[in-house]
């Protein structure tokens, strides 16, 4: 019988010991003045942690043995994390690298649809060149991290849980110890011995990409589930601590990573340090508590300070205040985010008191080389190392990976049966039915008899990969089809199964059409998977701009059919429209690959009696308007659509009618001017020149670059434009691009404008263009129909409709370049001061009805 639990009855006290005098200082090269004013700092907020597992005199004696025949090179090198695409096993034979990774999108021999016993040969294979010493002198094991954040989600025929939000709605600890349990071995059988997970963000803003990583808005019951998923993976510290059914886990990300300003990825949290801990900081008390080996650096800032070089958070409070003894390895690169760094140097997040570089990409090399000549210089104390390293290599004893038989010839590795395993399933099923949440039952449509006419309907319905969402095979869960997912059930085929089993009949059809009239329809709709980056939104609307869905339920209720939606996302959305196009409304999250627990709770048994009710409630409120993004269980003006905690159960009375307001009020936002190109790029934004199928990331004024040359100009103040010259020997293009796509639409539809300055140098012809990109670029505006070409030397403002770009099939909602400057001609222009500028249509030189 599972246990549930009340967040509110839940005691801070039963996860911290009382406060106690601090016994361990900061290993860096700061002064202890500073470091004994950072301690009192920390002392007046943050708890010393009662952490389950305790330092062990025989372990700490190995570590010190090791430390002390060690070379810098080889202490180094324990520091270093690249990816599997980036190193060979030569490579590690070479340098012994303490750990390595696979990104997401990353396989053994780069194919996606690699085997289990492809990733064991390939950790076999690493393992194996890292303790040969022939080369480094050293016989230190290696260690696999991998993104396991809702099952071994990399691995083709894994159980894929519901993604983090719905187990959220679940609110069951003991079942999230149990899919941790499950998932540490399905990674085993792969040969792997650590995962990235749990991520513990507290979500504030529902704009930001990464809201369904998060469990809850409130810091209760993420600090509770990081404490049950920590014991599932790793064991319980006085039970199979890290035995050979269990993986090392991450608390991930530090710090405040779910409180950045306007849910940006990456973006700066601006909360108070007393703030930072009752909402943030809660789920390092539980996973941590419970003993979590390691923690992962978080991109974002705080107040300004990327938390990878913050030596307040990761030194004085994390490891000197709250007792933290494991390693704290860096986020992608997330170490050249800091000022003055980059990805091949960074001695700032080594003395903040980063342990582990996570370096994918050739940077690893130079930073590898780079970090050995600082200590050596000074610039990085060699106590700093030692305690980096020890740390590396006490939670590699406490793992037993010195002891236990190489990945090959481990308990699990190997056993396919074990990825994707019944028993497995059954749990991930049982999680789908728990994860539901009931918004609007009218008339008590649900549960539905099986054995009646079901039309399932919807761009959900027989799609796997969409059900799914994002960290699913693929890092964006893009690129999939259910052919990816072998073992897994759709919603449609669940419903399928259990309509036919009764005597029932199901239609499926993609846009409603039936030829026998339906009792009922099942209309499974909703976002497209995305991660991180990818997934940020501007506001909260569904499908803006291109209501396909709601035009698909209309259409069935003016047919008379009684409407079902089950809604697939990833975040809580405003759907006014969609709710009052439903009789009956679902919120499914992102169930993973069993979607047969959709049917287990829509559908009553054979014999008419309910099955399973519907046992989910809303972890996060739900919004009233389309820019209500900000919505959280205890906020001063709390006024939600519905609150947290709500959910509907079989019987109750239906609470939302269909008049719900229409209004989204993005009318009433106040917008203004973005920009792009100001004296510089502005972030997001950056600039990249291509030249033929070649690119090449701007990182200094003066480039030459096959058929592109590029300098930084003065137009006004100090190099605040950008000359491009193209000499026609193949097409070139400068871009301005981001990483992640931006959600931009809002600039359509306010009648917007790409405005910029340009020069021409030469004469213009007919070569340059400009487009703009969303992935793909759109169709190109010759610039010569834009600009005055009869002034040479001289500068000039044009704008574009935005729409014009629009109308060539660029989707703004997801744009990767608003500034794509093509050519395959002679070409010579500077341009400046590029921005989005609203409501500027009609004084646009390019207009576009």
């Amino acid at each position: 019988m599972n246990t549930r639990f009340t967040l509110n009855k839940i005691a801070l006290a039963t996860l911290v010991a009382s406060v106690t005098t601090l016994t361990a200082c900061s290993n860096d090269n700061t002064n202890q003045a500073d470091s004994a004013k950072a301690y009192a700092s920390a002392e007046q907020i943050w708890p010393k942690l009662n952490i389950a597992v305790k330092k062990e005199a025989e372990i700490e004696s190995q570590i010190a043995s090791y430390l002390n025949s060690m070379t810098l090179e080889q202490k180094v090198a324990q520091m270093i994390q690249p990816e599997i695409r980036d190193i060979t096993v030569e490579d590690m034979r070479k340098y012994g690298f303490g750990s390595y990774l696979n990104g997401g999108g990353a396989f053994p021999n780069g194919d996606k649809h690699a085997t289990p016993q492809d990733w064991v040969a390939l950790a076999e294979k690493m393992y194996q060149a890292s303790i040969d010493d022939s080369i480094d002198g050293s016989k230190i094991p290696t260690m696999w991290g991998t993104d396991a954040v809702h099952g071994h989600n990399n691995v083709i025929g894994a159980t894929l849980f519901p993604h983090n939000i719905g187990l959220g709605a679940a609110n069951n600890p003991d079942l999230i110890e149990q899919i941790a349990a499950v998932t540490a071995v399905e990674v085993m059988a792969t040969g792997i011995d650590w995962v990235f997970a749990p991520t513990v963000a507290v979500v504030r803003d529902d704009r930001w990409g990464r809201t369904y990583e998060g469990y809850s808005e409130d810091p209760a019951i993420v600090r509770e589930y990081s404490a049950a998923i920590v014991n599932g993976l790793q064991g319980k510290a006085d039970e199979d601590f890290l035995s050979d059914k269990r993986v090392i886990s991450t608390v991930k990300h530090f710090l405040g990573d779910g409180g950045t300003v306007d849910g940006d990825d990456q973006g700066n949290n601006i909360d108070s340090e007393q703030s930072l801990f009752d909402i943030h900081a809660q789920g390092y008390v539980g996973g941590l508590s419970a003993g979590s080996q390691s923690v992962m650096a978080s991109f974002n800032s705080w107040n300004g300070v990327k938390n990878h070089g913050n030596k307040y958070l990761l030194t004085d409070v994390l490891k000197t205040r709250m007792g933290f003894d494991g390693f704290v390895v860096g986020d992608w690169n997330g170490h050249g985010q800091i000022k003055g760094c980059t990805n091949e140097s960074c001695p700032q997040a080594i003395n903040a008191g980063l342990d582990i570089f996570m370096v994918p990409t050739g940077a690893w090399k130079p930073l590898y080389e780079n970090t050995i000549a600082q200590v050596n210089s000074g610039e990085i104390s060699m106590a700093r190392i030692d305690d980096a390293v020890a740390r590396v290599l006490r939670v590699k004893l406490r793992a037993g990976l010195f002891d236990k038989p190489s990945p090959a010839n481990r308990l699990y590795s190997g056993k396919t049966e074990l990825i994707g395993a019944q028993q497995h399933r059954e749990v991930a099923r049982q999680a789908v039915r728990e994860s539901l949440v009931l918004l609007k039952n009218k008339n008590d449509l649900l549960p539905l008899a099986p054995n009646q006419h079901v039309l399932i309907t919807g761009d959900g319905a027989d799609n796997i990969g969409k059900q799914s969402g994002g960290w699913s095979i693929t890092w964006q869960g893009t690129n999939n089809k259910n052919a990816d997912f072998p073992g897994a059930t759709s919603i449609y085929k669940g419903l399928e199964a259990q309509v036919t089993a009764a005597g029932g009949k199901v239609t499926l059809s993609d846009d409603g059409a039936f030829e026998q009239r339906p009792d009922v329809a099942i209309v499974v709709f909703g976002e497209e998977p995305y991660a991180e980056g990818h997934g940020d939104r501007d506001n909260l609307e569904f499908e803006r701009g291109n209501k396909k869905s709601l035009a698909l339920l209309k259409s069935l209720k003016a047919q008379g059919i009684k409407v079902v939606s089950v809604f697939i996302s990833g975040r809580p959305m405003w759907v006014n429209s969609e709710l009052n196009a439903s009789d009956a409304f679902v919120a499914a999250w992102l169930p993973g690959t069993e979607g047969g627990g959709v049917a287990d709770v829509l559908l009553k048994g054979a014999d008419g009696s309910i099955k399973h009710n519907f046992k989910g409630k809303l972890s996060f409120s739900w919004p009233k308007t389309a820019v209500q993004t900000t919505v959280n269980k205890g906020d001063k003006d709390y006024s939600p659509l519905l609150p947290y905690g709500f959910g509907l159960t079989y019987g109750d009375k239906n609470v939302l009618a269909d008049n719900l307001d229409e209004n989204s009020q993005l009318d009433n936002l106040s917008l203004t001017s973005m920009d792009i190109l100001v004296g510089a790029p502005v972030a997001p934004w950056r600039l990249l020149l291509k030249s033929g199928d070649e690119l090449l990331d701007v990182s200094s004024s003066t480039h030459e670059f096959g058929a592109i040359k590029y300098r930084t100009e003065d137009k006004v103040v100090q190099e605040d434009a950008r000359q491009f010259n193209f000499d026609g020997s193949e097409k070139a293009s400068a871009e301005i691009v981001t990483s992640f796509a931006e959600d931009t639409i809002t600039y359509v539809e306010a009648n917007g404008v790409i405005s910029f300055d340009i020069k021409l140098n030469q004469p213009l012809g007919n070569e340059l263009s400009l487009a703009m990109c969303s992935g793909e670029c759109g169709e190109s505006i010759n610039l010569s129909n834009v600009v005055d070409t009869s002034l040479l030397s001289k500068w000039q403002s044009v704008s574009i409709d935005l729409k014009c770009f629009a109308d060539k099939g660029v989707n703004f909602a997801s744009l990767t370049s608003p500034f794509s400057l093509h050519s395959s001609g002679e070409a010579s222009v500077s341009v400046s001061d590029i921005q989005f500028v609203p409501n500027k249509v009609d004084e646009a030189t390019l207009k576009c009805e």
